[in-house]
Formats: structure tokens, sequence, C-alpha cells
């Protein structure tokens, strides 16, 4: 294939470049460009045939990989939620608040500014469709964050426990929140995502303004019992094996996985492929192609066992499998395709690259990222020297030197010390890896290079220290917000309880904040059983406990006061002597 700086010297001999450094010569003009983000939700690197999976079906992103400057050595955290606050806000996610995917360690500070509202500060309409995963009450939803419109499912995605009564675990007609309402759709979820998204851009379109469109699946993530039909009826006919994949180089596939979900899997993601044939079309019908920037980039690694083209482990850990994504750029007749230079990036890069697209600024001494716009229009050489960082673990706070990567241009340090364990086991060893050498991370050179392994440790501290003192109260959970005007009624749900898993008989509460006294009616919902139970309610230092007949599994406490300020939320279901946490807790301001 031919390398995309040796086209650009290509175009540059025969005369093809007339205008500023990378651009190519039929530029769209001036007007400011449409910007299509696509990510999608536990895809690996070596879930689409562009990568060498020879099984699965992805003509349409093999050929928008084709159409694009692709960066190679493309980053991302281990798992969702703090690759997409640092998407939003070109900072890294320790410094957010949003250092994990549930118990209220997934939700964005308030005062964080996003991308979605510097663009819509510069002219630009704004809407997000599918997995947000930063927020789900005011002022933390989407529609509160910058963006003019959202349709999204709650929590980090379908089949949580923040789906609302009804919409449990429905990947087809599911009910999504329509600007903060709940909807029922008719469809697929990622057909939903993309239909309802080209819908509204086309509104965009006619009002004359640019747009910016966040198209944020959440598929090909679990459960796995509803996947699109006609796709997973092939991989069903046709099992997935290891036999039919590449030799390659790197590390060897798995020794064994589950065939059948796997072919869930990938029917998840050719749906996706499909729908992003569709948008394609749409931007050819619609006549915008020439004038929109497309990314494509994955929130984490694989999350299930497959090929990952000879990638070491996979969702969740620091090694290369778990943390490198695609990064695709493709804006026809402004960017020449082929491959880009192999500096690393990340995603705190991408916010201040779309802005400097956009032409709105994009130097902000709050960024930790920078723009690669000069990597994705033109030869590199002059990009300076930097390393970034990678660490999510579980926990309240982040431990220091605890599961984390540190990726300078040659070296790559690596302690995987667990992404399950809320504190490093001392004898994890520190791993080395020449990545110039040997990108799949097969041999360990801390030994051979003590000299490094002391500078990128010294470099990790600083930056652990660094993000650490953001604001004196870093790691403090963000408190959930009632009794606001924004929003009424405000539900609370398991994914952002604190103190709890989500296990059928776990018992959480919530920090919240009261924002207006006030009297409020107070709904529980739980898991319906087949005996009387008693519901009891702690709030604002008093307690209050209700009887509920058999079969019921709602209970409604009316007229309750709060005074204004922080306190915390309790909800037990007590089923005979056995306290059980509930599902939900509403509350209605009079």
């Amino acid at each position: 294939m031919t390398s995309r700086n040796g086209l650009w010297w290509l175009v540059l001999a025969i005369g093809g470049m007339t205008g500023p450094r990378g651009l190519a010569a039929d530029s769209p003009g001036d007007g400011a460009p449409n910007v299509i983000v696509i990510m999608t939700d536990d895809q690996g690197w070596g879930d689409l045939g562009f990568h060498g999976n020879r099984v699965i079906r992805t003509p349409h992103l093999d050929r928008l990989a084709e159409s694009s400057v692709r960066l190679p050595c493309f980053y991302v955290s281990p798992v969702c939620a703090p690759t997409r606050a640092s998407l939003m806000t070109g900072r890294y996610n320790y410094r957010t608040r949003a250092i994990d995917t549930y118990r209220g360690r997934a939700l964005l500070d308030p005062t964080e500014i996003t991308l979605a509202q510097r663009l819509q500060t510069g002219g630009y309409r704004t809407g997000l469709f599918g997995k947000w995963h930063l927020g789900d009450t005011w002022p933390l939803r989407p529609i509160d964050r910058g963006f003019d419109t959202a349709l999204v499912h709650r929590g980090g995605g379908i089949g949580q426990p923040s789906d609302p009564p009804g919409g449990e675990n429905k990947y087809t007609d599911p009910i999504l929140f329509r600007d903060g309402l709940a909807e029922a759709q008719q469809g697929y979820c990622t057909d939903v995502y993309f239909r309802e998204g080209m819908a509204w851009a086309n509104r965009a379109i006619e009002s004359r303004q640019p747009f910016f469109l966040c198209l944020m699946t959440n598929a090909p993530h679990g459960p796995f019992g509803d996947v699109p039909s006609v796709q997973y009826e092939h991989h069903r006919r046709n099992p997935i094996t290891a036999d039919r994949f590449p030799p390659g180089p790197g590390h060897p596939l798995p020794s064994q996985w589950d065939a059948d979900v796997l072919a869930r899997v990938y029917a998840m993601i050719e749906n996706i492929d499909d729908n992003v044939g569709r948008l394609r079309a749409w931007l050819a019908e619609r006549d915008i192609a020439q004038n929109t920037l497309v990314l494509f980039l994955t929130d984490n690694g694989e999350a299930t066992v497959g090929y990952n083209a000879g990638l070491r482990s996979r969702k969740g850990d620091v090694y290369e499998g778990g943390i490198r994504s695609p990064l695709f750029a493709c804006w026809p007749g402004k960017l020449i395709p082929g491959e880009g230079p192999a500096h690393p990036a990340a995603h705190i890069d991408l916010a201040p690259t779309i802005l400097e697209a956009c032409g709105l600024p994009h130097r902000d001494p709050k960024f930790d990222g920078r723009s690669l716009w000069p990597l994705l229009t033109g030869p590199s050489d002059d990009w300076p020297e930097r390393t970034l960082f990678l660490q999510s673990h579980r926990g309240d706070v982040p431990q220091a030197e605890h599961h984390f990567a540190a990726r300078s241009s040659r070296w790559k340090l690596v302690r995987s010390s667990g992404f399950g364990n809320e504190r490093p086991d001392p004898k994890v060893p520190w791993e080395l890896f020449d990545m110039q050498a040997d990108p799949y991370e097969t041999t360990n050179v801390a030994d051979r290079h003590p000299e490094m392994v002391a500078e990128l440790r010294r470099q990790y501290i600083a930056w652990f220290a660094d993000v650490s003192q953001t604001r004196p109260d870093n790691y403090a959970p963000v408190r959930l917000s009632i009794g606001s005007p924004h929003e009424n009624p405000t539900v609370l749900t398991r994914q952002d309880w604190r103190g709890a898993d989500w296990r059928p008989e776990d018992r959480g509460h919530w920090e919240i904040d009261v924002v207006e006294a006030g009297r409020f009616d107070v709904t529980v919902r739980w898991a319906r059983r087949s005996t009387p139970v008693d519901i009891e309610v702690g709030l604002a230092g008093e307690r209050r406990r209700e009887k509920a007949a058999a079969g019921a599994s709602e209970l409604i406490l009316k007229d309750l006061s709060l005074p204004k300020g922080p306190t915390r939320v309790e909800a037990t279901v007590w089923v005979g002597d056995r306290p059980v946490g509930v599902r939900f807790v509403e509350f209605l301001k009079r």
C-alpha cells in the first residue's frame, strides 16, 4: 500500500498542491466543516477487515479506512467512561472526576468545559446519539454539556441497572432518552442512533449551520442476547474457528473462545458497518462529503476473546490490546488518505484537533492534548517529543503506579497490576518495551535499560501528582443534584450509587445536593417480591419506613421536606430481616 507521505510528495511533484501544507488542491472553501465522530464500544483493533480479520465483514469501515488518514499509534483508556471524558474535554480523565465506569465514578465534573460547548459557542449545532456515560441527571446530561439535542441510553449501556422500567435489555425497540425524556424507539439500537442522527443533521443542514454529530454506539458491548439476526445467522452457520484467521506476527490466537458469543459480537459490528455505509451514502446524497470531517475510533480494546491482530491482551488492560484504537480521519479533498506518522497520539488530542479543523481556538492551557492537525495534513518532522499516560482501575481514589502505561515515541513502560484491583500488587513487575523494535510487546527489556525505566517512572510520578492536584478534592464524588428547575423529576439509579456493586442483593447509597429547598414526592422502585416487604428511606438525617404488599414494586412517600444542601439518600427493601437494595429512587418537586 502506498504510504501517505509517499503520496504527498508525488502530488507535490506533479503540481497538485497549491494551498497550505498538507491540504489538497480543491479545498471546499473557507466554510467551517461539519464534524462527525463515530465511536464504538468494546470493538477491538482486530475487529476490522482492514486490520487483517478475514472473517468479519466490514466493507464500509474498510473503505472508510482506505479513504482516511490513519494514525497507527492512537491510544484510548482501558475502559469506556474515562475515554469519553478525555475526548470531550481534551484532558486526562483523572482531572475530570470520571475515573471509572460505575458507582458514581463515571460522572464528568460540571465545571469541565466540553468540546460540544466550545463548538456550540463557535456557531455549531451539536447532537449526540447513543452512549454518553458521563452522567444521567442535571447538570451532567449531554444536553447540559453543550449538546443542542441528545438521544441516549442511560448509564454505561443498555442491559445495565440504569435501564428504565420496561426497557430492560432491549437493544431492539429500546427506550431511550431524548433531551432528558424517555421515548420508546423502533428498530435495533444502532440503527436508531444513525437514523435519528442523520435526521437531526438534515435539519442542521437546512438551517445552514455547520454541525457536530456524535454517533456513539453501545455495540458491540454486551449483553449479547439481542443482536442483528441476519448477521448472526451467517456466523452461526459458519462457526468462527481459529483456523479461519491468518497467521501473523505478535501474540498467537487464544487457545479457545466461545464461537457463539463471538458470532454475536461480529453481528453487532457488521450492523455498525452497514450503518457507516448508510451514513456515507447520505453524505454523498446531501452533497456535503467534501465539507465534512469524519472521525472513527473505539473507546477501548476488544472485550470478547477473539482475533486481535497479534496485539497483547484486551479491554481493561494497559497492554496494546486494551488501549490501542484505530483513528480514521476522512475529509475528501482536504486530507490525503494513507497511513500517517507513527507518533503516539491519544483521546486527549481529539478536542484540540477538531477545534483547529473547524477554525476555532484550539490552544488552551487547560488542554493536556495537542492538535493532531499537523499529523493529519502533512509531513511532521518537527512534531515535539512527549510521553502519554494511560491509567484506569477500580476504586474511589486512583493509586500511584497502579495499572498504567507511559508511552514515549520509542519506549513504553507498563505496570499491568489489574484493572479490577483497587490497589496494586507489589509483586507485579515493571515492564519496558521498545515499541519501534517490538510493537507487539513480546520482550520485556527493563533489565537492559534501567535508566529508561527510571526516567519514565520519574515522568509518570510527576504526571500523577499533577493530575491528582487539579482541584482540592480531586477524587471526591460528583454529587447528584435534586430540586433543580432544569430537571423534575430526577431519577437516581444503581449506575451512580456508591458503596455497592450491581448484584441483585447489593445495597448502596447516593450522595446528593438539594439545589433548592422544598417539598418532594419520593418514589421508590424495587424488584417485585412475592411476599410483603418493608421499604425504608433514610434522607436528610431522618428515616421513614412503610409496608408494601406482596407483588408491589413501587411506593410513593409523599410530601417530604428537604432542606437545601448536601445529604445522603439510602433506600432499603426489607425482606423479613434481610436488607436488599432498591432499583430507583425518584424525586418529584412539588
